[in-house]
């Protein structure tokens, strides 16, 4: 792979959307390791949020209720892309989340608009603190949370490709227990239509994003990939930034 972190400007800020299974967290936190970046997993924030309010009792299939407690847990992002953290009061909440019980309450949980609100503000906290700059993954970052972003991308891959995955991340988080792809399928297309037709900041592809179809790819050959498209993007915003003014009445 080509990048180095002095390819990178001073802060670069690298959006990565898409839905689940097409490669999004993989390359996300090796793009990040490559270029000397910090890194996000927002999907983390939601699930983080979701765990707190399964185990404090909060009905998560009451949206007025889950909005009420939606400013109560402190949520902590740890951003390293070798080792990121996820913590919700101070516990370590980086097993629970992964949990069916989070998978299957997370989407109508992040529906809401009051923890929508929260988490995105903690969102473009993180992004505008990370020295050196950071790679953004989740579903809404280029089109609402960080819609300035230098660099968009939005990741898709095939429904059967994406089940594969999602198979076997699931078959390794049960100890190598066979996994149902048909059933697998089936749940992604269903958080798929709830992130979609979601009113607040749904699932969809920011108009300037740059669209990478990883069904056919190693996932080498996605971060080579973005790793490029990020190297062009640094040069772009570093040629912006020395360009001179224009005076007033120019064009």
């Amino acid at each position: 792979m080509s990048a180095t972190v002095s390819a990178t400007p001073a802060t670069v800020i690298v959006a990565i959307d898409g839905p689940s299974g097409t490669g999004k967290s993989s390359t996300s936190k090796a793009v990040a390791a490559q270029l000397g970046l910090r890194y996000l997993d927002t999907g983390a924030q939601y699930r983080a949020m979701t765990w707190w309010m399964l185990t404090h009792g909060v009905d998560v299939a009451d949206p007025a209720e889950v909005a009420a407690a939606a400013d109560t847990p402190r949520i902590d992002s740890g951003t390293d892309p070798e080792a990121p953290t996820i913590s919700a009061d101070g516990a370590d909440a980086s097993g629970p989340i992964r949990t069916p019980e989070v998978t299957a309450a997370v989407s109508a949980v992040s529906a809401v608009p009051e923890v929508r609100a929260r988490i995105t503000g903690l969102q473009r906290s993180i992004a505008a603190s990370a020295e050196g700059g950071i790679v953004v993954e989740g579903r809404d970052i280029g089109s609402t949370v960080l819609p300035d972003a230098d660099l968009k991308i939005f990741l898709t891959a095939a429904p059967e490709a994406r089940a594969a995955r999602r198979g076997g991340e699931l078959k390794s988080a049960e100890g190598g227990r066979p996994v149902d792809l048909a059933a697998t399928r089936r749940d992604l297309a269903e958080r798929d239509k709830a992130d979609s037709s979601r009113k607040t900041s749904p699932l969809r592809k920011a108009d300037d994003a740059v669209e990478v179809d990883t069904t056919e790819l190693t996932l080498e050959q996605v971060v080579e990939c973005v790793v490029t498209l990020v190297e062009k993007a640094a040069q772009a915003a570093k040629a912006a930034a020395g360009k001179p003014a224009a005076k007033a009445g120019q064009v």
